[in-house]
Formats: structure tokens, sequence, C-alpha cells
């Protein structure tokens, strides 16, 4: 079997067919579905929780990683899109491999030569690094701008192109690139599912020939059957651009901004990490035209277009940071550390209470001596690189069975998330957004400034409460 995370994305939809030719692909969706599309079976998992990931990729050999910018389905989310990104790899890569996943299939983006990555870029990079952490092979293929009629990419152009008779061209429309069909990409992932490498390896996916921006912008209008004039201008900032880019497509912001940052390398496969295959590549010509088919015969929104509506149920709070763990230090000293830190700067406020075992930790409010909130301790799901605490009642919180907080580490090194899930507080919503949400989040940036300053000495010291 094989396990498609993001199977009701843009990609996972023309997967489907493919892969029940020779599998029996199973979707991965935030949502329960029924099956169809070629998958034979739906499960739901979140992939922000990784005993729900596990469950999920059971019973599975190989398994297909289409998840980018994934947002939790919480009312209030606090973080940035990389990180939250890192988090789900690190979760499905775990998963995988305590269920024994043979082989991870991942879908990235083409990378620019040298060290110059934009966070869109570099957070590609880290979910292949992420994805990999836990020895499972991964075979990463790196698209080029995946060419199809629901692919937000793909829209962003056909809409530009449709609403502007005459466009500005800033100096990024320079930049050569070189897109995939998203035929050629479903054939790449068919193709190497069940091919197991002894290591973890990459191909670079594009088409034959390179064009700019603005050469693939009047190819999509010709596409359309149309004729358009360009402007080309020397300078126009990325935030610039962004606007004027969101204003014409109506897309947010949060899907203009990252790829605008990106556009200013160059996206160009390369020649020595191409994917053998026989199946010839198709043409700029040939993409183009059929996604245009595609999109005049239907309606087409794409999902990242939408806005997001409010998940159902009590008003949640995913809330995460990245950090450093000190070096010589491990996730347990970590946790330790955070409580010994808190004690001293609401010293006069909040006192801090531990049970015998340690497992047990109370936050109480100094003024009255009640509970604020507790935490305790999930030694089943904690270890060497992770501990994860269950938030428990208090005036400032509500006991629920997904309640937790977790420190952790990721990619295999120090790189450090810190981060509170599916809390629900007890304050009125509008009154926690003000003060104990902003708090939060304001304690955990400090928190990281603190072992920032610690991982800058040598031989960091740990004060004792």
């Amino acid at each position: 079997m094989v396990a498609v995370a993001g199977a009701s994305g843009f990609i996972g939809q023309a997967l489907g067919p493919n892969l029940s030719e020779s599998f029996a692909p199973i979707s991965l969706s935030r949502s329960l579905r029924e099956p169809g599309g070629g998958y034979r079976s739906c499960r739901q998992v979140d992939l922000f929780s990784l005993s729900g990931a596990t469950e999920a990729l059971r019973g599975a050999r190989f398994a297909v990683y289409l998840v980018h910018s994934m947002m939790p389905a919480a009312r209030l989310v606090q973080g940035h899109f990389e990180d939250l990104d890192v988090l789900c790899a690190d979760n499905f890569a775990r998963a995988a491999a305590e269920v024994g996943i043979e082989h991870i299939v991942y879908v990235g983006g083409l990378l620019p030569s040298g060290n110059a990555l934009s966070e869109h870029l570099r957070s590609r990079q880290e979910m292949e690094r992420a994805l990999g952490a836990t020895g499972i092979p991964v075979t990463t293929l790196r698209c080029g701008l995946v060419v199809g009629a629901r692919g937000s990419s793909y829209q962003l152009l056909a809409r530009l192109v449709r609403r502007l008779p005459l466009m500005v061209c800033p100096s990024w429309t320079s930049s050569r690139m070189q897109p995939v069909a998203l035929g050629d990409v479903v054939a790449a992932i068919t193709q190497v599912t069940d091919d197991v490498p002894d290591k973890s390896r990459v191909f670079d996916l594009g088409a034959a020939d390179a064009v700019s921006y603005r050469e693939l912008m009047a190819a999509t209008a010709r596409s359309f059957g149309l004729t358009r004039r360009f402007i080309s201008v020397p300078v126009l900032s990325p935030g610039l651009s962004r606007l004027w880019v969101t204003l014409t497509t109506g897309a947010p912001k949060a899907l203009v901004a990252p790829l605008i940052q990106s556009l200013r390398h160059d996206m160009l496969a390369r020649p020595d990490a191409k994917l053998p295959t026989e199946r010839p590549t198709t043409s700029l010509v040939e993409m183009l035209r059929e996604a245009a088919d595609e999109q005049g015969d239907v309606t087409i929104v794409p999902r990242a277009f939408r806005r997001a509506t409010r998940p159902k149920g009590p008003s949640t709070v995913c809330s995460v940071q990245r950090m450093t763990t000190p070096p010589g230090r491990d996730i347990r000293w970590v946790a330790d550390e955070y409580f010994r830190w808190l004690a001293r700067k609401m010293r006069g406020l909040i006192h801090i209470t531990r049970s015998e075992d340690g497992q047990e930790i109370q936050f109480v409010f100094r003024l009255t001596g009640q509970p604020l909130l507790g935490l305790r301790r999930l030694a089943h799901r904690s270890g060497p690189d992770r501990e994860v605490m269950l938030v428990t009642e208090g005036l400032l919180a509500r006991t629920t069975e997904r309640g937790r907080l977790e420190f952790r580490n990721v990619l295999g090194d120090r790189t450090l998330i810190a981060a509170l899930h599916d809390f629900v507080p007890r304050l009125p919503w509008w009154i926690y957004r003000v003060t104990q949400g902003t708090f939060h989040r304001w304690v955990m940036v400090r928190f990281g400034a603190h072992l920032r300053r610690l991982s800058r000495d040598e031989t960091p010291k740990t004060e004792t409460s």
C-alpha cells in the first residue's frame, strides 16, 4: 500500500488514478472523505499530531508527501510557516519509522545555485532533511512551477494574463525557470514509489527548455488566444510586486509573498540530476494548452485562494516557535530549564510547584493561591529528543484530550521546536487574544532568546531556582 499525505490537493488528486494501476493507494486528509479518485481508502489525519500520523500510516509500505504550508485547524495560530512545515514533516518521518515505511517520496521545488535561499525555498530544503532524519530513504522530486489547471501558481499566471492587457514587468520577471507539466510530475512519482534506494536521492524535474517569467506569461496569454503587452521596469520592490499580484489575482498575501521572494533566483534543473525515464518531457506549449483547455471546462478556485473557514468545535490555539538547544543539553533539560527560567521571571506573580516525581506541574497565582493551569508529563510519548506534557484544568485553561505543550529537536541537530497544541482557554476568546495569548507568545520568544544566550557560551551553566 502507498499512503499519500496531501491527497486532496492539486497533485494528489491527479496522482490517485495513476497509483491505483500498480498499488492500493490510501488518501490521507485532514477531513474524512469517501474513497474515490483512484484511492482505495481514506484516512483522516492531523499531521500536527505524531500519534495521529502514526495510525494513518499503519499498514503502508511506501509513503508520498505532498504537504506544503500546512496550517493547523486552530482559531489562533502563532508561528512561522517554516516552523509549522518542519513540525509536520518531522511527525511524518517519526511516524513512518515507527510503522516500518520503506520509502518516502517527497515533492519539493527546484533550488537555485548558491546558498542565498528565500524563506520559501529554505523551507522546502528543510523538509527534505526532516523527512530523512529518521533514516528512511527519501526520494525528493524537485519540481519547477507545476503547470495544471487547478494549481495555485498556474492560477496566478492565468489570472494575471487574463485580467491585464498591459503588464509592468519588474526585474524578477527576467529570471529563468523550467516549468513542468502536472502529468510529468505524476508519472515521476509513480515511477519512483516502489524503487527503494539504498540512501536518499534527489531528482530535478523541468521542461527541456528554460524560459523567463515574462516569456512564460506571454506563452500563457497565447494559450488563451490573447495578445498582451509587457513593459519592463528596472526596479520594483518585492512588497510592491506582492501588492500588484494580490490585487490583480485575488490571491491571499500568505500565498503570494513567499512566491515573489523566490522569483529573484533562476530556478533551473541540474542536467546531472534529471530522473532517468523513457517518458518524453511535455513541452511548454503543450502543457499550457492542456491547462488552458481544462480551465475552460470548469470554474476553478484553488484551495490556496480560499479564505480559511473557522473550524467547528471549541476555539483552540496552536503556537509554534523555533529555538536552539544549547550544546551538551537534551530535551528533558530544556523543559526543566523552561520552568526554572519562568519561575525566576514571574517571581512575585506566579508560583510553580512540582510533584515529588516531577511529572505534575502547577502554575499557581500567588495572590490567591488558585491554580492557573497545570501540566502532566506524558512519559510514554516523551523520549531523548521529545518532551510532551498534557495541559490540565485551571483558571486559564480547560482540560482536553489533545491540549499539550511539547519541546522537541528536529532536523537531526540542535534545532528546537516548542509547540502548544490544541489549547482551549477558559477566558472569553477576545480577552484571551489580547492578554493570555499575547503573553504566551512573548514568554516563548524571551525563552528562545535565553537559550540562544546559553548556546553562545562554550560551557553553558544553568542557574537553579
